[in-house]
Protein backbone atom coordinates (compact mmCIF):
# COMPACT_ATOMS: atom_id res chain seq x y z
CA UNK A 1 0.00 0.00 0.00
CA UNK A 2 1.25 3.47 -0.85
CA UNK A 3 1.97 5.77 2.11
CA UNK A 4 -0.58 8.51 2.82
CA UNK A 5 1.88 11.24 1.81
CA UNK A 6 2.31 9.62 -1.61
CA UNK A 7 -1.44 9.24 -2.19
CA UNK A 8 -1.85 12.90 -1.22
CA UNK A 9 0.69 14.05 -3.75
CA UNK A 10 -0.73 11.83 -6.47
CA UNK A 11 -4.02 13.66 -5.96
CA UNK A 12 -2.43 17.08 -5.50
CA UNK A 13 1.28 17.37 -6.34
CA UNK A 14 1.60 20.61 -4.39
CA UNK A 15 2.47 19.56 -0.85
CA UNK A 16 2.19 22.02 2.01
CA UNK A 17 5.18 23.78 3.53
CA UNK A 18 5.01 21.60 6.64
CA UNK A 19 5.54 18.51 4.48
CA UNK A 20 8.65 20.16 3.05
CA UNK A 21 9.81 21.15 6.53
CA UNK A 22 9.48 17.58 7.75
CA UNK A 23 11.40 16.37 4.69
CA UNK A 24 14.24 18.79 5.45
CA UNK A 25 14.33 17.60 9.05
CA UNK A 26 14.80 14.06 7.72
CA UNK A 27 17.48 15.22 5.32
CA UNK A 28 15.29 14.56 2.28
CA UNK A 29 14.90 16.73 -0.84
CA UNK A 30 11.94 18.71 -2.07
CA UNK A 31 11.13 20.14 -5.49
CA UNK A 32 10.42 23.86 -5.76
CA UNK A 33 8.93 25.61 -8.79
CA UNK A 34 9.49 29.33 -8.88
CA UNK A 35 7.17 31.85 -10.51
CA UNK A 36 6.34 31.60 -14.20
CA UNK A 37 7.27 35.27 -14.62
CA UNK A 38 10.60 34.60 -12.97
CA UNK A 39 12.85 31.62 -13.96
CA UNK A 40 9.85 29.30 -14.38
CA UNK A 41 12.09 26.39 -13.39
CA UNK A 42 11.89 23.57 -10.88
CA UNK A 43 14.89 22.97 -8.63
CA UNK A 44 15.72 19.84 -6.68
CA UNK A 45 16.54 21.21 -3.21
CA UNK A 46 18.28 19.46 -0.32
CA UNK A 47 19.25 20.61 3.17
CA UNK A 48 23.02 20.86 2.86
CA UNK A 49 23.88 19.34 6.23
CA UNK A 50 22.73 15.83 5.26
CA UNK A 51 23.95 15.52 1.67
CA UNK A 52 25.67 12.24 0.77
CA UNK A 53 27.53 11.07 -2.35
CA UNK A 54 24.30 9.32 -3.46
CA UNK A 55 22.46 12.64 -3.19
CA UNK A 56 25.08 14.34 -5.37
CA UNK A 57 24.65 11.54 -7.92
CA UNK A 58 20.89 12.16 -7.95
CA UNK A 59 21.47 15.89 -8.43
CA UNK A 60 23.75 15.17 -11.38
CA UNK A 61 21.64 12.47 -13.00
CA UNK A 62 18.05 13.42 -12.21
CA UNK A 63 18.34 17.21 -12.07
CA UNK A 64 21.35 18.00 -14.23
CA UNK A 65 21.71 21.71 -13.58
CA UNK A 66 24.34 23.56 -11.59
CA UNK A 67 24.81 22.20 -8.07
CA UNK A 68 24.95 25.18 -5.71
CA UNK A 69 24.81 25.76 -1.98
CA UNK A 70 22.70 28.70 -0.83
CA UNK A 71 23.76 30.26 2.46
CA UNK A 72 21.81 32.60 4.71
CA UNK A 73 22.97 36.19 4.35
CA UNK A 74 24.28 36.48 7.93
CA UNK A 75 26.21 33.23 7.55
CA UNK A 76 27.79 34.40 4.29
CA UNK A 77 28.69 37.70 5.92
CA UNK A 78 30.33 35.91 8.84
CA UNK A 79 32.38 33.91 6.33
CA UNK A 80 33.39 37.10 4.50
CA UNK A 81 31.63 36.03 1.30
CA UNK A 82 30.65 38.74 -1.15
CA UNK A 83 28.59 38.55 -4.31
CA UNK A 84 30.90 37.59 -7.16
CA UNK A 85 30.33 40.83 -9.09
CA UNK A 86 31.59 42.75 -6.07
CA UNK A 87 34.95 40.98 -5.91
CA UNK A 88 35.80 40.26 -9.55
CA UNK A 89 37.42 43.17 -11.34
CA UNK A 90 36.41 42.49 -14.92
CA UNK A 91 34.31 44.48 -17.41
CA UNK A 92 31.93 41.55 -17.85
CA UNK A 93 30.65 42.03 -14.30
CA UNK A 94 29.33 45.51 -15.06
CA UNK A 95 25.87 46.30 -16.41
CA UNK A 96 24.78 42.67 -16.14
CA UNK A 97 21.23 42.20 -17.39
CA UNK A 98 19.11 39.42 -15.88
CA UNK A 99 15.63 39.39 -17.35
CA UNK A 100 13.98 37.61 -14.42
CA UNK A 101 15.71 39.34 -11.49
CA UNK A 102 17.53 42.43 -10.30
CA UNK A 103 20.77 40.63 -9.51
CA UNK A 104 22.52 37.27 -9.24
CA UNK A 105 23.12 35.50 -5.92
CA UNK A 106 26.42 33.93 -6.98
CA UNK A 107 29.37 34.21 -4.63
CA UNK A 108 32.62 32.20 -4.71
CA UNK A 109 33.24 28.57 -5.68
CA UNK A 110 34.78 26.28 -3.06
CA UNK A 111 36.20 22.86 -2.29
CA UNK A 112 36.69 21.45 1.17
CA UNK A 113 40.41 21.31 1.85
CA UNK A 114 40.26 17.54 2.47
CA UNK A 115 39.02 16.81 -1.06
CA UNK A 116 41.25 15.76 -3.98
CA UNK A 117 39.91 17.10 -7.28
CA UNK A 118 36.76 18.35 -5.56
CA UNK A 119 34.42 17.34 -8.39
CA UNK A 120 33.64 13.65 -7.76
CA UNK A 121 30.50 12.79 -5.80
CA UNK A 122 32.40 11.93 -2.62
CA UNK A 123 34.32 15.21 -2.74
CA UNK A 124 31.33 17.39 -3.47
CA UNK A 125 29.28 15.66 -0.78
CA UNK A 126 32.05 16.38 1.74
CA UNK A 127 32.20 20.04 0.70
CA UNK A 128 28.42 20.45 0.80
CA UNK A 129 27.83 18.70 4.12
CA UNK A 130 30.75 20.60 5.66
CA UNK A 131 29.17 23.86 4.47
CA UNK A 132 25.95 22.81 6.19
CA UNK A 133 27.85 22.10 9.40
CA UNK A 134 29.70 25.41 9.15
CA UNK A 135 26.41 27.26 8.61
CA UNK A 136 25.23 25.86 11.94
CA UNK A 137 28.23 27.37 13.74
CA UNK A 138 29.45 30.29 11.60
CA UNK A 139 31.21 32.17 14.40
CA UNK A 140 33.22 29.06 15.24
CA UNK A 141 34.26 28.36 11.63
CA UNK A 142 37.54 29.58 10.21
CA UNK A 143 36.27 29.52 6.65
CA UNK A 144 39.59 29.90 4.82
CA UNK A 145 41.14 27.12 6.90
CA UNK A 146 38.36 24.70 5.98
CA UNK A 147 37.53 25.64 2.38
CA UNK A 148 39.63 26.40 -0.67
CA UNK A 149 38.84 28.85 -3.50
CA UNK A 150 38.24 28.24 -6.39
CA UNK A 151 36.42 24.93 -6.21
CA UNK A 152 33.61 22.82 -7.62
CA UNK A 153 30.70 23.88 -5.40
CA UNK A 154 29.09 27.19 -6.27
CA UNK A 155 28.04 29.33 -3.32
CA UNK A 156 24.94 31.51 -3.36
CA UNK A 157 24.33 34.34 -0.91
CA UNK A 158 20.72 34.86 0.13
CA UNK A 159 19.11 38.28 0.47
CA UNK A 160 19.30 39.84 3.96
CA UNK A 161 15.59 39.43 4.69
CA UNK A 162 15.08 36.37 2.51
CA UNK A 163 11.65 36.33 0.86
CA UNK A 164 10.93 39.94 1.76
CA UNK A 165 13.79 41.02 -0.53
CA UNK A 166 13.96 38.29 -3.17
CA UNK A 167 12.02 35.16 -4.10
CA UNK A 168 14.63 33.04 -5.87
CA UNK A 169 15.45 29.40 -5.20
CA UNK A 170 18.31 30.68 -3.03
CA UNK A 171 15.94 32.35 -0.60
CA UNK A 172 13.24 29.68 -0.86
CA UNK A 173 15.68 26.93 0.08
CA UNK A 174 17.21 28.85 2.98
CA UNK A 175 13.76 29.85 4.25
CA UNK A 176 12.73 26.18 4.36
CA UNK A 177 15.93 25.26 6.19
CA UNK A 178 15.34 27.98 8.77
CA UNK A 179 11.73 26.91 9.23
CA UNK A 180 12.89 23.30 9.72
CA UNK A 181 15.45 24.45 12.30
CA UNK A 182 18.31 22.82 10.41
CA UNK A 183 21.51 24.63 9.37
CA UNK A 184 20.60 27.57 7.08
CA UNK A 185 22.21 26.17 3.96
CA UNK A 186 20.39 24.52 1.07
CA UNK A 187 21.54 22.75 -2.09
CA UNK A 188 19.69 23.89 -5.21
CA UNK A 189 19.97 22.37 -8.67
CA UNK A 190 17.83 23.05 -11.73
CA UNK A 191 15.90 20.13 -13.22
CA UNK A 192 16.65 19.90 -16.94
CA UNK A 193 14.96 18.07 -19.82
CA UNK A 194 17.20 15.82 -21.93
CA UNK A 195 14.75 15.78 -24.82
CA UNK A 196 13.96 19.48 -25.20
CA UNK A 197 17.27 20.92 -24.11
CA UNK A 198 15.39 23.26 -21.78
CA UNK A 199 14.10 23.21 -18.24
CA UNK A 200 11.99 20.26 -17.12
CA UNK A 201 8.33 21.25 -17.26
CA UNK A 202 6.35 21.77 -14.09
CA UNK A 203 4.11 18.82 -15.04
CA UNK A 204 7.00 16.42 -15.58
CA UNK A 205 8.73 17.63 -12.43
CA UNK A 206 5.55 17.02 -10.42
CA UNK A 207 5.37 13.50 -11.86
CA UNK A 208 8.99 12.91 -10.87
CA UNK A 209 8.20 14.09 -7.35
CA UNK A 210 5.22 11.74 -7.10
CA UNK A 211 7.19 8.79 -8.49
CA UNK A 212 9.90 9.33 -5.87
CA UNK A 213 7.63 10.34 -2.98
CA UNK A 214 9.16 13.83 -2.80
CA UNK A 215 7.30 16.98 -1.78
CA UNK A 216 6.57 19.37 -4.66
CA UNK A 217 5.97 23.05 -3.88
CA UNK A 218 5.27 26.21 -5.79
CA UNK A 219 7.09 29.38 -4.81
CA UNK A 220 3.74 31.03 -3.98
CA UNK A 221 2.89 28.28 -1.48
CA UNK A 222 6.11 28.86 0.46
CA UNK A 223 5.72 32.62 0.41
CA UNK A 224 2.04 32.56 1.40
CA UNK A 225 2.43 30.02 4.22
CA UNK A 226 5.59 31.48 5.70
CA UNK A 227 4.26 35.03 5.46
CA UNK A 228 1.05 33.98 7.23
CA UNK A 229 3.16 32.74 10.15
CA UNK A 230 5.03 36.04 10.59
Amino acid sequence: MLPDSYRYRQKDPDGGVENAVEAFKRGEPVLIHDAAERENEVDLVYPAYSVTPADVARLRNDAGGLICVALAYDVAEEFGLSFIDEVVDHPATTDTEIEYDDRSSFSLTVNHRETFTGVVDNDRALTISALGDAAQRPTETEFAAEFDVPGHVHLLKAAPNLLENRQGHTELGVALAERADVPPAAVVCEMLDDETGGALSRTNAASYAADNDFVFLDESTIIDELSADD
